[in-house]
């Protein structure tokens, strides 16, 4: 009989940091640093550095202990957009997957790699790591979970495979983002060296960092292939909602489902780089395809809507671990501990040399990245802290910027707060002790090497285009 691993359960995991995160709250100093609106952006507001004050006994809050549940309540609201993001999405999917055209396309794909797995994982690589180098993808990823487990499973892989697939170049990519707009743009304006500077040089670091992950993605793929029993998944039932469709011939009506499908995607993305398009065009464009999809497919508008109903449906797990990831956040800020957290381990780069205190950076922003999943969010927090840190320690501001990214992009991979992978996971019926179990070895390459890069960085950096 098989052996069940400690599996547990995602949202179990997420309720236990946001009671966690209250619990802080009664013993963390509380403080707060002075923020002012950012330029060119006054909805969106990035901390003073050196204005960091402990919070006068009269405004400090003792959180009331129902406070976490009051926490998720709020999170949920805070994250709406990417919930109701993930419940459309997921209807629009199901739609194109009944016209049968993904499914179609993708498992032809499948039956011309059957025998080269490498193929397919290095495709994802690609593809998925561009997206995020470029204008910082990562949600619409989410709803291709559930086709890409299905592939994995065709070929004899596992779920924690296509995951891999997936989230392993997604956090690659954010972690060297060359013009990432909610990333790597936002930290260089704060630490005032040219937008999309040292791109070149963060693409080649991109392309060290996904060899290293495809190793280790394509040798646990094969031990799976060659052991189903040594799968991390190999006790979850994946009988059903992931099996292969009977119907997979590659029709004219699919051909031009698929057409408008790449159109849909291809016009966002040119929105999202040329007139800063997101959630609201992003759901646009997928209504769209979804109603262009039915209509030449011929699917009745009444079968529509309850395919859309029935896939949308099929996400509220994952929307709702999103909401709960974001509550963490949330009871640490109504805590008023946020701020004091991420000034205390900063604090201990002062007076460091500048190589440690380069390191000493990508630790902070990965930590902090815990606390503040929120790449563009946690640069409006970190990098005004350590921008002047890095003229204090003879650390270059490119350099800084690097630490941002590595620990901000890197650890999205891994850190439970994520609500993006959380949501994927629980999508994917991974749970999340399987994949830290397997990313977790893979994260320690990855930052072993991040720090020999940040080091090279510090003492080399002009030759390496990052001055």
């Amino acid at each position: 009989m098989q052996k069940r691993g400690l599996n547990i359960d995602s949202l179990v995991l997420i309720f236990a940091f946001i009671v966690f995160a209250q619990l802080l709250s009664y013993v963390v100093p509380q403080g707060q640093f002075d923020r002012q609106p950012v330029p060119d952006s006054p909805g969106r507001t990035m901390v003073v550095a050196g204005t960091y004050q402990a919070v006068s006994p009269d405004q400090e809050v003792t959180l009331p202990v129902w406070h976490f549940l009051i926490g998720i309540t709020k999170g949920l609201a805070d994250a709406q957009d990417i919930v109701f993001l993930i419940f459309i999405i997921g209807g629009v999917i199901e739609v194109l997957r009944r016209t049968g055209a993904l499914d179609a396309a993708l498992h032809r794909s499948v039956a011309h790699l059957g025998h080269s797995p490498w193929m397919l994982i290095a495709g994802c690589f690609v593809m998925f790591s561009l997206g995020s180098f470029t204008i910082g993808m990562g949600e619409e990823y989410v709803p291709l979970v559930p086709i890409i487990v299905t592939m994995a499973l065709a070929m004899r892989m596992d779920a924690v495979v296509a995951m891999g697939m997936v989230w392993i170049p997604f956090g690659i990519g954010w972690g060297c983002a060359g013009i990432n707009p909610f990333g790597v743009l936002i930290a260089q304006s704060i630490a005032g060296v040219p937008l999309t500077s040292g791109w070149e040089v963060r693409l080649v670091m991109m392309m060290a960092f996904l060899l290293l992950g495809f190793h280790h993605v394509y040798r646990y793929a094969m031990k799976v292939r060659n052991d189903p029993s040594a799968s991390y998944v190999a006790d979850v039932d994946y009988s059903v909602g992931f099996e292969t469709p009977q119907d997979l011939q590659l029709t004219g009506r699919r051909i031009a489902i698929l057409i408008v499908f790449i159109l849909g995607l291809a016009t966002f993305v040119y929105g999202a780089a040329n007139h800063g398009w997101f959630v609201v065009e992003l759901n646009t464009v997928f209504f769209g395809i979804g109603l262009a999809a039915a209509a030449i497919a011929g699917i009745s508008p009444g079968e529509t809507s309850r395919t859309f109903l029935e896939g949308a449906g099929k996400m509220t797990a994952p929307a709702l671990i999103v909401g709960f990831a974001r509550a963490i956040a949330i009871v640490l800020e109504d805590g008023q501990i946020i701020d004091s957290i991420v000034m205390s381990i900063a604090g201990l780069l002062e007076g460091l040399p500048a190589d440690v205190s380069a390191v000493g950076m990508l630790i902070v922003q990965s930590a902090t990245n815990f606390f503040i999943p929120s790449g563009s969010g946690q640069a409006f927090v970190t990098m005004p802290i350590m921008s002047p840190l890095a003229t204090l320690t003879g650390v270059p501001q490119q350099t800084a910027v690097l630490a941002y990214q590595f620990g901000d992009g890197f650890t999205n991979m891994i850190v439970p707060t994520s609500a993006l992978v959380m949501g994927a996971l629980a999508l994917g019926r991974v749970p999340y002790t399987a994949w830290f179990r397997f990313v977790a070895p893979l994260m320690l390459k990855i930052l072993v090497l991040a720090a020999v890069c940040i080091v090279l960085s510090v003492h080399f950096g002009a030759a390496m285009g990052l001055a």
